[in-house]
């Protein structure tokens, strides 16, 4: 079945479709990881976007329902150099032609992958549009004018939990060590939760609640958390001006010591609490997406390789709260990856400290999370 790639600059690039047939589009990105492709396709944060692979084998260990993120996938469109014809896993249960196919999203395979990668990297994102069954240049073209982009667009809104709820799963098989779980409970503002974080979370604290983005401070206090987490989640955070109101008036209540309350953002979250300080957010060229990128703790001279998904950046030096500072440096491109604040129990960052998929160096990030509760409560 032939495919047909075309991004808004007019490069293209021919394939064969696998998955669902008909048409898709979004901001086409690349992803660096080798492996995790589950993860990936259900990782909330992708909402809006079609996903490039730059590793050229995908699909080999075939798909489980242990290793998702959320409930279906979220990936507009998905973008290999190969789908591997054999799968062979023990855990697996199907192919990956299979779920995209039952989740109704469009593949593209066979073409090359690594010089829609370089350029990318040269012209930046870009929308996007995947075809099985158009070929025309001019039609297709005409389409992706009219498609969004997802600049100033609220994405949050169709990956957001509708209603209220416990999380009660633990890291179980994933657990590298074991902590002792605290009777605190932490409440998750869902702006496109992974699982793998509320994991994290459920491992340390009594009772991990989520609860919609929309949710107001009111509702969220009347649940009596000791912590309160923004989580990570898809597309522009100035859109999202009920968030950053919530977060606005969550650190006033800690400023004049109202509430007892530590907070973390995470990944879109980070970006949050940076404009509900007064900071501005700039777009990065091709962002963060992948499972290797260096971060710098600025403190101990610390490097962890981390997990990364994020377009959007909050610039240090347009933050006027004097009381924030910057406490992560990505070594890749030299931009800020976390904050923290001198006198009030806030701390953020703008990598996956649960990685999934990715690897395990930030885990202890929760940890801390957890120490600046126990310093309030």
């Amino acid at each position: 079945m032939k495919a047909i790639l075309l991004l808004e600059d007019g490069f293209y690039l021919e394939g064969k479709g696998f998955g669902a047939n008909g048409e898709t589009a979004g901001e086409v990105v690349f992803n660096t990881s080798m492996a995790g492709y589950q993860e990936i396709l259900t990782d909330p944060s992708y909402k809006g976007q079609i996903v490039c692979m730059s590793y050229p084998l995908i699909g080999n260990y075939g798909i489980n329902p242990a290793d998702i993120e959320s409930h279906g996938v979220r990936v507009e469109g998905f973008i290999v150099k190969e789908k591997s014809r054999v799968v062979s896993n023990w855990r697996s249960e199907k192919s990956l032609d299979d779920y995209l196919k039952e989740n109704n999203v469009v593949g593209i395979e066979g073409l090359d992958t690594r010089a829609l990668t370089r350029h990318l990297r040269a012209c930046g994102a870009m929308k996007g549009l995947i075809s099985t069954e158009d070929f025309s240049h001019q039609s297709l073209a005409r389409k992706l004018q009219k498609a969004p982009s997802i600049l100033g667009v609220d994405l949050v809104k169709e990956v957001s939990c509708q209603k209220t709820y416990e999380w009660t799963e633990d890291l179980g098989l994933r657990r590298l060590s074991c902590h002792k779980k605290n009777p605190f409970s932490v409440v998750v503002i869902d702006c496109g939760i992974k699982f793998s974080t509320l994991r994290n979370l459920k491992e340390l604290v009594d009772k991990v609640i989520v609860v919609p983005a929309k949710t107001t401070l009111e509702d969220i206090l009347k649940l009596k958390p000791n912590g309160i987490v923004l989580s990570n989640g898809p597309g522009d955070p100035q859109a999202l001006t009920y968030v950053i109101d919530t977060a606005r008036q969550l650190i006033e209540k800690l400023k004049k010591k109202e509430a007892k309350i530590a907070v973390m953002g995470i990944c879109l979250g980070h970006q949050i609490l940076g404009l509900a300080f007064g900071g501005k957010a700039q777009k990065l060229k091709f962002g963060h997406h992948g499972g290797n990128h260096p971060v710098k703790d600025l403190a101990s001279g610390k490097i962890d390789i981390t997990s990364q998904n994020h377009n959007f950046v909050i610039l240090p030096e347009t933050i006027s709260e004097e009381g924030l500072f910057q406490t992560h440096l990505n070594l890749y491109d030299r931009t800020p990856e976390g904050s923290r604040h001198k006198s009030l129990p806030i701390m953020s960052v703008q990598f996956h400290p649960e990685a999934g998929p990715g690897p395990f160096d930030a885990r202890y990030l929760f940890l801390q999370f957890i120490d600046m509760i126990k310093s309030v409560s």
